[in-house]
């Protein structure tokens, strides 16, 4: 695992802080990436306030985004120190109580990433 030199440890406990990103990271510690429309979707919010939480996220080297066609992808960045790893792990036990909700409204969902069309 690489660590970046300018990971900024303050950056990214401030990015943990909040509720919001804490469920967005609980979803992407257990399944990996996902798209945007599904993380609206799951947390059942809007998709400008999703972004700008992502973006954050993204800001603290916490997430790593990909584009495929007119999706946006995010995943937990592989470069992340081993410390920041084990705490993105321990939220969806426990940390995120929301998360079994968010889930289950991620799981009912169709398709991938179909299921984000209109």
């Amino acid at each position: 695992m690489r660590i970046l030199p300018n990971m900024d440890t303050q950056r990214i406990f401030d990015a943990v802080a909040d509720a919001t990103r804490r469920r967005i990271l609980a979803l992407l510690a257990t399944q990996g990436e996902l798209c945007v429309c599904e993380l609206t979707a799951a947390l059942d919010d809007i998709q400008p306030k999703i972004s700008r939480h992502l973006g954050v996220l993204k800001d603290a080297g916490v997430v790593a985004p990909r584009r495929e066609g007119t999706w946006m992808f995010y995943r937990l960045d592989a470069s992340l120190p081993p410390w920041t790893a084990a705490l993105l792990d321990t939220l969806p036990t426990g940390a995120v109580p929301e998360f079994a909700t968010d889930l289950k409204r991620l799981k009912t969902m169709a398709g991938r990433p179909e299921r984000c069309a209109a």
